[in-house]
């Protein structure tokens, strides 16, 4: 059988080297500021002292989906001034849940190693996830995605954004849902409206299809607290 898997040479030259996520500490402050901690049903306190004992430089504070799901954290994302916003055909966001991703059984956890996958744009989600497998990395989830960005805004920009494809959609039936996550940015055509130009976006794109402006997000682990 041909190796169908994309060319590396399919990147954009001269992607950008992301700076560090602010430490877990500053990472806890902008959650509060966000009433992300509200929406969890955790107070500020507990959200810093999570921070203050985790070890984790360079790691994303990440607090558990069923907490605070992605329906709540996608209008947070703010970018040209205007809110992020899921799209009209993915109103059943909240049952993308993990998939063959272990989470740890806690409302806050860290995860660690967090990378935009550039060098897998162009590639579909059947391609990018037995490589990622293989690079013994595991994907972001939607949840994770949307916290990246609310940390880091510049993790997100045009022609270089990312699928989240550890969180997928199981159908009664158990087949797995077509469609995958997705954050990227709204060019403001159809059903997203002219105003929404430019907003961060939570989308979805099929588990076949290629996109050359969307790489694969994914981390080295995650962990709930300090390294025992």
């Amino acid at each position: 059988m041909p190796d169908t898997t994309p060319d590396s040479s399919t990147v954009l030259p001269d992607t950008p080297e992301l700076p560090e996520l602010p430490d877990l500490s500053a990472q806890a402050e902008r959650l509060i500021e966000l009433g992300v901690h509200e929406t969890a049903g955790l107070s500020a306190d507990e959200i810093r002292g999570f921070a203050a004992e985790a070890d984790g430089d360079g790691a994303l504070l990440a607090v558990h989906p069923d907490r605070a799901p992605a329906s709540a954290l996608a209008p947070l994302l703010r970018r040209d001034g205007k809110p992020g916003f899921v799209v009209a055909d993915m109103q059943d966001v909240d049952s993308f849940t993990p998939e063959a991703v272990e989470l740890p059984d806690a409302p806050l956890y860290i995860v660690t190693g967090v990378d935009r996958g550039d060098h897998m744009s162009n590639w579909s989600p059947d391609e990018a996830l037995p490589a990622l497998t293989k690079e013994d990395r595991t994907p972001l989830l939607l949840t994770e995605g949307i916290h990246w960005v609310l940390q880091q805004p510049e993790a997100l920009e045009r022609n270089r954004c990312f699928m989240t494809i550890g969180s997928r959609l199981r159908k009664p039936n158990g087949n797995l849902d077509a469609r995958t996550p997705a954050v990227w940015i709204s060019n403001g055509t159809g059903r997203d409206g002219r105003e929404r130009r430019n907003a961060p976006k939570v989308g979805w794109c099929w588990w076949n299809n290629r996109h050359t402006w969307l790489g694969f997000a994914s981390g080295t682990g995650r962990r709930a607290g300090a390294v025992e």
